[in-house]
């Protein structure tokens, strides 16, 4: 096992690497843009909320990082045409891709599988699973154009061990741990890695929705989690790939 947990990003760690992050504009994917910008990163940031991308641009400017290129998509909606037209222009601005961060994910319901609701199910299932596949196969032209490339899936522990009550989100993580492991093995030896991280408990709106009752403040905060995602995502775990990690000590 790597130190992902204690790891302590170096200062400018990511400087020159260009990395997109999904659901970039809240909770951990605004944390790790934020981070991966802080650190000297090309940040390309993808959201439904114009708005709010607006506002991740205006942080990571201040922070005196290369300026931010926003991306305002949504997965529910998005064609073939769409991811392929974004993979041509990440090419045309960038010329490569080192990094690319699956962070957005629908939760759906918590309700027991004999009463899902059918069409939450398949909203779930496309967002989290087809839409990350259709993203990945677009871009992986590009990032063949890294010499260092990393994939990172986002994970959960519902996506290893089934829990009553989880319906689409939990099936949709065994998926992606599935994704992951095949797709790593396809690109065994070339240049892109990839890896999964579960985040674990954490201070999101997502987390309150699952467990209305808990005390937010128990939890971890996304940026105290920010290390292990520039782990993976940084040069320093170069030849990590088809693993699953936790970004949380349980």
């Amino acid at each position: 096992m790597s130190n992902h947990i204690d790891y302590t990003p170096p200062e400018n760690i990511m400087r020159d690497r260009i990395v997109l992050v999904t659901g970039a504009t809240r909770g951990i994917g605004k944390a790790v843009a934020l981070a991966l910008a802080g650190h000297g990163a090309q940040v390309i940031g993808l959201a439904r909320d114009k708005s709010a991308l607006d506002t991740l641009c205006e942080e990571i400017d201040a922070l005196g990082a290369p300026p931010a290129f926003a991306v305002q998509a949504d997965f529910e909606k998005l064609d073939w045409d769409a991811y392929l037209q974004l993979s041509l222009t990440i090419h045309k601005e960038f010329g490569r891709l080192d990094g690319l961060l699956h962070n957005a994910s629908l939760l759906g319901q918590r309700a027991p599988i004999a009463h899902y609701d059918t069409m939450t199910w398949h909203r779930v299932m496309h967002v989290n699973v087809s839409a990350q596949f259709l993203l990945t196969r677009a871009l992986l032209p590009v990032m063949q154009e890294s010499s260092d490339g990393s994939i990172v899936f986002t994970s959960s522990g519902v996506g290893r061990s089934g829990r009553a009550y989880w319906g689409a989100y939990a099936v949709s993580k065994f998926a992606t741990e599935g994704l992951m492991e095949v797709l790593a093995d396809e690109l065994d030896q070339g240049p892109i890695r990839v890896n999964a991280i579960n985040p674990g408990a954490t201070r999101t709106a997502m987390r309150a929705a699952a467990y209305p009752g808990e005390d937010p403040m128990t939890l971890a905060t996304p940026e105290s989690l920010a290390p292990a995602y520039l782990y993976l995502l940084g040069p320093d775990s170069h030849g990590v790939s088809g693993r699953s990690f936790d970004a949380q000590v349980r």
